[in-house]
């Protein structure tokens, strides 16, 4: 009997089907052992209920439906479209029978573009809508349309309706060294890198430092960091980088407090205050153990309210209201979640707590903002600060030389109690967590604790959430990196609840996300990196190379059935490097340390002789191509470990062989550090996030001198194709 590969017909004419579907809702989906899944019903009622819509019985599913067709006709125009530039292309309008309509579009400068054609319609038969009959025709958009958020106001009589038109460019276009050949880069968790001036947990002037010698002493052209959005503004602190409170803002305990120019206009006494804070914790800097950023920012938040409480001259105060005009609302909800936090505490799950009870319009928010406004002005204050040195680190990296600077890394998702999400609700899934169905690794699925941003609202206010993001990490970043990239099509929605294997995807206009992508990055001359390791449909990863992303390629994974493939063979649209955060360094790795870690915190759903047995057949199966193709000698496999660094710079020596247009070493290969920043699976069983570099004997590897380490120096001619 031949396997049931898609639905019956009985099931798509199924009331609760279509509007699933036509709500964006996936009824199936194929897992990553190429299994068909359908969704049960009541997945799909309670999936439905998190976008709003009502599918509780059929009367509700009836009206749903007869909602969805009366939002598709009674707008004259969608509320979001796309242009690609340098195309015409046609927007369809619905109206009445004897209407006739008209449009202008203005532009994002200001200025209007001019008048607009109208033509004829798709072909749509007459609709009758609550006993309207509604047809439709066209608006043209020219094809010289330039780049931009602009608004189209399209006209029937007295009624106009708006429509944000994004006019992106079709692609992401290489810059001219990737062309014909590639750039490399480091990869860093830089609050792991302190220098001699660290407050015990690397820093944006840490950041600076490192990107100007990377490139002055290694001649790198980038360095991928760890994301550095908005965290809480006191202890204790989140670890994880990957679970921000704002993906809108920059964390500002990265600042360093001593380069705020203010800081050389303080009194002796003041400044005398501020250094004898950062004496107290200057001994963490050498702990080759633990990151300890509670003890930082204990020493450094008292430090910055000294500086933030000291006159500014006039030029900086007016830079500062600038900036917070230009944040707008957005840094209003950051910092006034900031201030709830600082007087109330931490937000939590309990029904009395201020995130449950309160919202942006509540009294008692109106009552805390009048009563704390200079603690309100700090956190305003902080952020800006935060993204002056954001700013200044990949000013440097340009005036050094470097052709990316900082590649950025954008988190999935925000702390389902962070300010995103209780300044701004509405901009997210109503009881619903984002996650992965169940796979190999992850029988019962992974849930994520991140609300997904609504689809329908994105496209309802022209995705301007999801642009300011954007925008916002191409202000400082010459590349952004973009975690589960499949997120742009589609995100696995768990109903609270509900375990993690009952859920649903529920689509995304990738088409306008990746426009969004292009557009910001065709502006910043940037480039963009869409994480796509695992299972990825193969029209999700046509459309990534199409629009000019570039994938993920892991020297480590890049292997089928057992058999690792030539580097010759790899995907040229790539950032290609042997490890990532989520495994072990390589000389860890070699070393077996992920199968010696999973089995102590008891995360083997085998026996830990069957994982070692599968380990060393992966390890002796990548080292036997190397040597196959002269990447190592043979005779290294002997004694591996006398010949680790031989082996890593080996494997980096057949990165450099692939096509990939950016190639990757990471630090902590370059020092031969051996721990593993993440554990999947994981929470304070493990000090994820929390290791400091160190080589490979356990010594802390300081900032100060990191870039003429012999080690590093030598991977880095590695990389440059001189070894």
């Amino acid at each position: 009997m031949e396997e049931q590969r898609e639905e019956s017909a009985e099931r798509l004419s199924r009331p609760l089907i279509r509007l699933a579907k036509a709500k964006g809702v996936a009824t199936y989906y194929v897992g990553q052992q190429d299994e068909y899944v359908e969704i049960d019903d009541d997945v799909l009622v309670n999936v439905l209920h998190s976008l709003g819509v009502d599918a509780s019985n059929d009367e509700a599913i009836a009206e749903s439906l007869a909602q969805n067709e009366r939002d598709q006709y009674s707008r004259l125009v969608q509320p979001t479209i796309l242009h690609i530039a340098g195309q015409e292309s046609r927007v369809r309008v619905n109206h009445g029978v004897t209407d006739i309509p008209s449009a202008r579009l203005m532009l994002e400068s200001g200025i209007e573009y001019g008048t607009l054609e109208s033509g004829a319609g798709d072909g749509a038969m007459a609709k009758s809508v609550d006993g309207r009959f509604v047809v439709n025709s066209s608006i043209v958009i020219p094809a010289d349309v330039p780049l931009g958020y602009h608004t189209l106001t399209v006209t029937v009589g007295t009624h106009s309706d708006s429509a944000t038109l994004i006019c992106a460019p079709d692609r992401i276009e290489l810059l001219d060294p990737m062309k014909d050949g590639h750039l490399w880069g480091w990869m860093a968790q830089f609050y792991s890198i302190r220098s001699s001036q660290s407050w015990g947990v690397g820093d944006f002037n840490d950041l600076k430092n490192m990107l100007r010698d990377a490139k002055q002493k290694t001649d790198a052209d980038f360095i991928l960091v760890n994301p550095v959005h908005a965290g809480e503004p006191c202890t204790p602190l989140t670890p994880s980088p990957y679970l921000p409170i704002s993906r809108r803002f920059v964390n500002f305990t990265y600042i360093n407090p001593e380069i705020i120019p203010e800081f050389s206009e303080l009194s002796e006494e003041a400044q005398a205050n501020i250094r004898q804070l950062h004496a107290a914790v200057e001994e963490l800097n050498a702990d080759p153990d633990k990151i300890d950023r509670d003890a930082m920012w204990a020493a450094k938040m008292p430090a910055l309210w000294t500086i933030f409480k000291a006159p500014r001259p006039a030029g900086r105060q007016k830079e500062f209201e600038v900036f917070k005009s230009g944040a707008g609302d957005d840094l209003e909800g950051y910092a006034t979640w900031c201030l709830a936090y600082d007087k109330w505490g931490a937000p939590t799950d309990a029904p009395d707590s201020w995130v449950k009870t309160t919202t942006r319009d509540s009294s008692e928010i109106a009552r805390l903002r009048g009563q704390y406004p200079d603690t309100l002005e700090f956190y305003r204050w902080l952020e800006w600060i935060a993204d002056e040195q954001l700013a200044d680190a990949q000013q440097t990296a340009y005036d050094a030389g470097m052709r990316i600077g900082i590649m950025a890394d954008m988190a999935v998702g925000v702390h389902p109690y962070g300010s995103d999400v209780w300044w701004n609700p509405e901009r997210f899934a109503y009881g619903a967590t984002v996650g992965a169905p169940p796979d190999f690794y992850n029988q019962q699925g992974q849930n994520w604790s991140q609300p997904p941003l609504n689809p329908e609202y994105l496209a309802k206010t022209g995705y301007k959430a999801y642009r300011d993001i954007v925008s916002g990490m191409f202000s400082h970043a010459g590349a952004v990196r973009i975690d589960h990239a499949i997120g742009l099509f589609r995100l696995w929605w768990i109903p609270e609840g509900r375990s993690a294997k009952e859920g649903a995807y529920v689509y995304y206009d990738s088409a306008v996300m990746l426009g969004i992508l292009a557009l910001e990055a065709t502006r910043a001359h940037g480039v963009v990196v869409g994480e796509d390791l695992g299972v990825v449909p193969d029209y999700m990863a046509k459309s990534l190379a199409a629009h000019g992303l570039l994938g993920c390629a892991i020297e480590w994974f890049e292997q089928r059935d057992g058999k690792f493939r030539r580097p010759q063979d790899w995907r040229p649209l790539t950032l290609a490097s042997v490890t990532t955060h989520d495994i072990p360094p390589t000389a860890g790795y070699l070393r077996y340390e992920h199968v010696k870690l999973r089995s102590k915190l008891h995360l083997l759903t085998g026996s830990e002789e069957e994982f070692m047995t599968d380990a060393r057949r992966e390890h002796n199966a990548l080292l036997s191509m190397l040597a196959d193709g002269g990447w190592i000698r043979r005779e290294w496999l002997d004694d591996e470990d006398a010949h680790e660094q031989d082996l890593i710079e080996g494997m980096h020596r057949a990165l450099c062989a692939s096509p990939s247009k950016l190639l990757c070493a990471t630090i902590t290969d370059g020092v031969g550090e051996r721990r593993t920043q993440n554990q999947p699976g994981t929470n304070n069983e493990y000090p994820n996030w929390r290791i400091p570099l160190a080589d490979g004997d356990g010594n802390a590897v300081s900032l100060d001198g990191l870039f003429d380490n012999p080690r590093v120096q030598s991977l880095a001619a590695v990389m440059r194709g001189e070894k």
